[in-house]
């Protein structure tokens, strides 16, 4: 219900969620926006990318020497051993709490299900003209998931990323994440990683983690894929070894974008907003309405729980105030023109908070993750909805998608060809060979074409052969 008050008249002036005008709005978070001349990836500042190449050259160099010192330098942590066993995660998983493992359990079923409606499929088929044609779906042999630590745990990334890699069918996981003061990992974490059948946890973070995983040490298997997200230097890292392994993307602070009309109730509009600023003081939280009510109640309900927090003494208030003071408000004229903002931003989150999201779900083009209505706050994808939270940032919803099954896959042709096919379709590959000046290409093909065999060939079928290149044979299936 609306808890919306009557209109204000300082509704434009603010130091939470400041106004601005659509114009603003798009110079400062939509793909025109400039970062400046001294950036490298992903935005990054160059000294952060040069302090990261020094980390992985490190690593190199003295394997797991290196993960020990950068460990006890950035994390005060002086260990006696870098990893933690399956046998010790199963140990840590059989200690939890029975709640802590009803709520772990409940998600991963959740997790799983979606991504497995989402899986990519081996298929063959035979082809026009003869032969077959399909494609193999293979995972990668081993996957890298990164885990970020800091001011919380973060169990719900080791479900997040690894399920899908048990639904891609990769046989070997091993996550990385900084160690407590203490030197241990926080029993959820390994809970977690029990969960989803991760072989290791290491226990190193940052730009080491990701050098570790991505080129291997004695204690470290190398990797064929580096996921999860992390901060500036964990991502200035993954860039920097991306083709050495695969990643799934450079993710940045959080980010969320709520379209919203009157309908919608502030207090959970101001909920929401918080639940992504309290991520880090450089998150990024806008709201996009049409209602300059709305604009005023949310920042009176966001100013209550600074408020609260303040009055507890907790660290979040200064990390939720910055982030708000960095987010935006802005007033259209219709909803319309709040989503054509939310694309030219490509959040990370979309919330279409408004009496009829389904009408509006046709004019999204960019975004990491939309949800609708007011039973689908973001957090509830954070965790338990299903769809994954690992997911673009920076506008690069424009063009990268999320963390999901086919992350961990490579697709990989089949082609089983025939005379009949080579008939209908050789003599056109072999002009184009000879217009590229690609002669040899144009021979292979002309050897062929003179010596066809008789009307009739199919080529070789999906048999045993072919079975094994889908996984399912010639009906497809999983691969």
């Amino acid at each position: 219900m609306s808890t919306l008050q009557p209109e204000a008249t300082d509704w434009q002036q603010d130091d939470l969620l400041p106004l601005c005008t659509p114009e603003e709005f798009r110079r400062r978070f939509g793909p025109q926006a400039d970062p400046g001349d001294e950036t490298g990836p992903a935005g990054l500042p160059p000294a952060v990318v040069e302090q990261a190449a020094r980390i992985i050259r490190q690593v190199r160099e003295a394997g797991d020497r290196a993960l020990l010192e950068l460990t006890e330098k950035f994390d005060g942590v002086r260990l006696d051993r870098l990893f933690i066993t399956k046998e010790e995660t199963a140990a840590a998983w059989d200690l939890l709490p029975a709640a802590d493992k009803a709520a772990l359990q409940t998600a991963a079923a959740r997790i799983e299900e979606y991504h497995r409606r989402s899986r990519p499929r081996s298929w063959m088929e035979p082809a026009p003209d003869g032969g077959w044609w399909g494609q193999m779906m293979r995972p990668v042999a081993r996957a890298g998931i990164y885990v970020p630590g800091g001011r919380h745990p973060y169990p719900s990334t080791v479900i997040m990323a690894g399920i899908p890699a048990r639904v891609a069918g990769v046989p070997e996981v091993v996550l990385a994440t900084p160690p407590r003061p203490d030197g241990t990992v926080d029993p959820l974490i390994l809970g977690a990683a029990h969960l989803v059948g991760a072989r290791l946890v290491v226990k190193v973070g940052g730009a080491q983690a990701i050098a570790a995983l991505a080129y291997g040490t004695a204690s470290v298997p190398r990797c064929d894929l580096v996921v999860g997200p992390g901060n500036a230097y964990v991502t200035a890292a993954k860039a920097l070894v991306y083709g050495q392994v695969g990643i799934d993307g450079l993710m940045g602070p959080s980010e969320i974008a709520v379209v919203a009309d009157d309908t919608a109730d502030p207090a959970w509009v101001a909920a929401d907003l918080a639940a992504q600023g309290e991520h880090g003081p450089d998150s990024v939280v806008v709201l996009l309405t049409t209602s300059s009510r709305l604009v005023t109640a949310v920042r009176d309900q966001l100013r209550k729980k600074l408020a609260r927090l303040e009055e507890e003494g907790s660290p979040d208030a200064e990390v939720l105030a910055q982030s708000l003071a960095r987010g935006a408000a802005v007033v259209n004229g219709d909803l319309a023109q709040g989503v054509d903002l939310a694309n030219a931003m490509g959040p990370e989150h979309l919330h279409l908070y408004v009496d009829k999201p389904w009408d509006l779900l046709p004019l999204v083009q960019h975004a990491g993750a939309v949800y609708l209505g007011p039973w689908a706050p973001v957090a509830f994808g954070d965790y338990a909805a299903g769809p994954n939270h690992i997911l673009p940032t920076g506008g690069t919803a424009r063009y990268a998608a999320g963390l999901t099954v086919a992350t961990f896959l490579r697709a990989g042709s089949v082609f089983a060809g025939s005379a009949t096919a080579l008939a209908a379709a050789g003599e056109a590959a072999a002009h184009l060979a000879r217009r590229e000046g690609l002669r040899a290409h144009a021979d292979s093909l002309t050897a062929r074409l003179s010596a066809l065999v008789p009307e009739g060939d199919s080529g070789t079928g999906p048999g045993r052969d072919a079975g094994e290149a889908t996984g399912k044979g010639r009906g497809g299936g999983e691969g």
